[in-house]
């Protein structure tokens, strides 16, 4: 059995998806949601479906790594960022090598790097007049975004689309991959 950890800073319509793709799974499990805001929607849905939560300070973040300590009482395996807004700290990363990951809403290199996530993302490139949008899922390093690509997916933009148009356009890809992308990767270190 592997164990998933799940890192989300708001209401967690993605850590939903991958809960709900993984909940009969016989060899993969979410086993914990992590999260920097105690008010975050992610935690009650973690809570509606039985998974332990932890609430993370950014001291305890940057300046320890209790975190690492909680995982091991898990057992953690692998790490999910979804929605995360945190950049992840070098112990984490070089403890959990190519196992964290993390959606973006773009299609990265493009529209990536501090700040750029959520609405920000979405009013960029609407500002930008892109043709096309989409999701990119990536490994987690030291750096916002720049972790390698594992997969993307696009979506076709109207001229007529808004920021908002843009971001159901995306989340529905969102939706659509980052559970299977997970299960995919997760289910080669079993």
């Amino acid at each position: 059995m592997k164990h998933i950890a799940i890192f989300a800073s708001g209401t967690g319509s993605n850590a939903t998806k991958i809960v709900e793709y993984f909940a009969d799974n016989e060899n993969i499990k979410v086993s914990l949601i992590v999260s920097n805001k105690a008010e975050a929607g992610v935690l009650d849905m973690a809570k509606a479906n039985g998974i332990p939560t932890h609430i993370i300070s950014r001291t305890e973040f940057y300046k320890t790594e209790d975190i690492l300590k909680i995982f091991k009482a898990y057992p953690i395996d692998f790490v999910v960022l979804a929605g995360f807004l945190w950049l992840v700290p070098s112990y984490l990363v070089e403890s959990f090598p190519n196992r964290i990951v993390n959606i973006h809403p773009a299609l990265l290199p493009a529209y990536g790097g501090k700040g750029m996530y959520g609405m920000n993302v979405h009013r960029a490139v609407h500002a930008a007049k892109e043709r096309e949008s989409g999701m990119t899922i990536h490994f987690v390093n030291v750096k916002y975004d720049e972790g390698d690509i594992i997969f993307q997916a696009k979506t076709k933009l109207l001229a007529t689309d808004t920021p908002e148009d843009i971001q159901k356009k995306v989340l529905k890809l969102e939706h659509k991959h980052y559970a299977e992308l997970v299960d995919e990767i997760v289910t080669k270190l079993l």
